[in-house]
């Protein structure tokens, strides 16, 4: 059945449902034709009986902000956004205000339970690392709701490459480049990207802060990022090889082209001159290296290239 149909027989608004399939409480399956969420019976069934009432299961997905929080732990609001800009507590999704600020919420399930976990955080003085983070301006809300979104992500998939396409998605293009350097395997995991955090339906507004807010900021996040998607790479290519166009068809554009990043062999022009072999490419249609001593792919070949010096925290 439909969304709109699944929500209403468990007695969810829409927004409710999806934060149920963001969480991994349910199954859904895209249909083929429009690419659209479709959930089968017997999950809908399976979810009303192991949760009794919507009411439970509504229980089980509540988020609250700042202040609503704050009172659930029974801490002041102050305590409470320390908490959160240190990583002590994450966020599983936000709103833009009428002002255009990012609101975060919080599971309240996940409050109650770090609430009972961490009694001695909740009163008295702070730890010391938490008041060095916060007297270097350090906010985690954005990294650990990026974290969590491409953890549960992740979970649904057993395919390499969509693992591979969920990380892709908080890098931006260069970086993305830097790790990827055939244009063909970028563009397949450009088609493989999940949804968007916000739905079509939102503002111009709020899409273009999701966007700001999906991709890592951080150093030391980027780096982490870079090296997982390198690592999913490798598996993803043992498993299959990403589409490679026939030479007729036009290359797609790089994000930036120089020596380091050459083109795939299948895409040469009849009569060219050999590129460098990209594993994208049918064996059939590969050619032999430029040069006599090719550098290491994968992992190995990304580390023995280099460690980002530069990183744009745009």
């Amino acid at each position: 059945m439909a969304a709109a149909r699944a929500a209403q027989e468990l007695g969810l608004k829409r927004a409710e449902l999806d934060l149920v399939v963001q969480l991994g409480h349910i199954r859904a399956s895209a249909d083929p034709a429009t690419g659209r969420r479709r959930f089968a019976r017997e999950e809908i069934d399976r979810l009303r009986a192991a949760h009794g009432t919507p009411e439970a299961l509504r229980e089980r997905v509540r988020t609250v902000g700042t202040t609503e929080g704050a009172l659930l732990m029974s801490i002041s609001p102050a305590r409470f956004t320390r908490l959160a800009r240190t990583g002590y507590i994450s966020p599983v999704k936000f709103y833009l205000n009428r002002y255009r600020a990012v609101v975060w919420l919080y599971l309240a399930e996940d409050l109650r339970a770090f609430a009972s976990r961490e009694p001695g955080l909740l009163t008295g003085r702070s730890p010391d690392a938490m008041r060095s983070m916060l007297d270097s301006g350090e906010d985690w809300r954005a990294r650990n709701w990026r974290a969590r979104r491409l953890g549960l992500l992740t979970r649904q998939t057993r395919d390499p490459w969509e693992r591979a396409a969920i990380i892709s998605s908080v890098l931006d293009p260069v970086q993305l480049a830097e790790v990827v350097d055939d244009p063909y395997e970028r563009a397949y995991l450009h088609k493989l990207r999940p949804e968007p955090a916000v739905g079509h339906s939102e503002s111009a507004a709020a899409r273009e802060v999701a966007g700001q807010l999906l991709l890592a900021d951080d150093p030391d996040e980027i780096l982490w990022q870079r090296v997982s998607l390198a690592l999913l790479l490798d598996d993803a290519r043992e498993h299959r090889s990403a589409p490679c166009p026939d030479a007729q068809r036009p290359l797609p554009a790089p994000a930036h082209q120089d020596a380091g990043h050459p083109l795939p062999a299948c895409a040469q022009p009849a009569g060219g001159r050999p590129l460098q072999t990209s594993a994208a490419c049918p064996d059939g249609e590969r050619s032999l290296p430029a040069h006599p001593l090719e550098p290491p792919r994968g992992i190995r070949g990304w580390l023995h290239r280099r460690r980002p010096t530069h990183v744009d925290a745009r």
